[in-house]
């Protein structure tokens, strides 16, 4: 249990800080706030979950996945797996998330699909954009979005539901607003094309340094973590409860 007053009303404050930047910019439009957990341990996201009216939340690694997974309070709430996934890795999350954002490959897709049909699951996902085309990063370049989704689409038990991008880091606002509007007309593109089995309604775009300009170039969804939970602080495990 969290008891230290501080450390709450300043957690209160940054999420009332962060949800009034996504109101100011989305000019009404509904918009998604997940908290991206990583290092964040489940005391504290159960504390937002109960008093700060958390839905959504994402995590970034297996392990960390799994560690938390037993502690977190998790009715009515939409557990995310929003970073790189290896394909030997699925089995292990596939019945402990409710949607999977970082799909970048036709392998993983059928990996996925494979694990979801086993305990007769559709598992919802996003195709993530390398928007950037950083070789460091996952993702697939924009011009081969198209192809991998109308493949990935034949599978029966994944849905694609929409788009992720990360955005280089360490770049202006500008550059920021330059690469999320790529992804944008390139969310539009594909729902205009009314691919069978693909219904795009998710654009996740956007984290704490740069979800402000992601909502207003249309993003539906935003991945925010320090700015909500403050400065990570990064250690072998996570702490958990006990």
């Amino acid at each position: 249990m969290i008891t230290d007053t501080a450390n709450t009303k300043e957690l209160e404050e940054r999420f009332k800080a962060v949800r009034e930047k996504i109101k100011t910019g989305s000019c009404g439009r509904e918009v998604i706030l997940l908290a991206a957990t990583k290092t964040v341990s489940a005391d504290v996201i159960n504390y937002a979950i109960k008093n700060l009216s958390l839905k959504y939340i994402g995590e970034n690694k297996v392990q960390e996945l799994l560690e938390k997974y037993p502690y977190i309070e998790k009715e009515g709430i939409s557990i995310h797996f929003i970073g790189g996934l290896q394909t030997n890795k699925v089995r292990q999350i596939i019945d402990k998330v409710d949607m999977i954002q970082s799909l970048d490959s036709i392998k993983l897709a059928e990996e996925i699909n494979k694990r979801a049909a086993a305990i007769g699951k559709i598992m919802p996902v996003l195709i993530e954009i390398n928007i950037g085309r950083e070789a460091e990063k996952g993702g697939v370049f924009p011009e081969d979005a198209e192809s991998l989704i109308k493949e990935a689409s034949k599978l029966k038990n994944i849905k694609i539901e929409g788009l992720m991008t990360m955005a280089p880091a360490k770049i202006t606002e500008k550059e920021y607003e330059m690469y999320f509007t790529e992804v944008r007309e390139l969310y539009e593109k594909i729902k205009e094309m009314c691919i069978s089995g693909v219904e795009m309604k998710t654009l996740s775009m956007g984290m704490s340094d740069s979800f402000e300009a992601a909502v207003r170039c249309g993003a539906n969804l935003v991945r925010v973590g320090s700015a909500l939970f403050g400065r990570r602080e990064y250690a072998e495990k996570s702490p958990v409860c006990k």
